[in-house]
């Protein structure tokens, strides 16, 4: 009995160790490309990669078609619609120059696409140039057989730029 007792005492402060292990450091665990994509996910990771390149180009017109009217747009410095992201890229507010992909997953559920892509960003905001890891979570709906963009999402990862760049991190990792 008092074995038991004990072996009990001991799985609970292990419980509680490990608990508040992961309460103080976050998981690092990134995504996996998948090499099995449906042809659906094909067409949502190809749909993603020509986005990366129109924001690139600065094409505003075929962004405006792949944007959705009630899209969102969240960044580090905040979160907007459409237009002003459109309006920002136009400008130069925000030029994403070069988006370095590392790993990217699609999940399909109904008429919704979740795309995330692990990426090293290179970009000039406010005419500096800038390079940050980001996860990006990309969120597609399709209508009358065509998708579209409702949400794009930038979420700084603490894992270091991979991307061979000269360029510092707008925002230092906190170690």
């Amino acid at each position: 009995m008092k074995a038991l007792k004990t072996l009990s005492i001991g799985l609970f402060l292990l419980t509680i160790c490990v608990q508040s292990s992961y309460a103080q450091q976050p998981p690092t665990e990134t995504i996996k490309t998948a090499t099995n994509n449906t042809p659906e996910q094909q067409e949502i990771i190809n749909l993603s990669k020509q986005k990366w390149n129109w924001m690139s180009d600065k094409n505003v017109d075929s962004l405006n078609v792949l944007f959705d009217d009630k899209s969102m747009f969240v960044h580090m410095g905040g979160s907007w619609g459409k237009q002003p992201e459109l309006n920002t890229i136009k400008s130069g507010g925000i030029w994403y120059k070069k988006a370095e992909v590392y790993s990217v997953i699609v999940n399909i559920i109904d008429n919704t696409a979740i795309l995330l892509n692990d990426i090293d960003l290179e970009a000039v905001v406010g005419g500096n140039t800038v390079t940050n890891p980001f996860m990006v979570t990309e969120v597609y709906i399709k209508e009358n057989g065509k998708w579209k963009m409702g949400s794009l999402t930038f979420s700084r990862l603490l894992r270091p730029v991979k991307m061979n760049s000269n360029q510092q991190p707008a925002v230092s990792p906190k170690q």
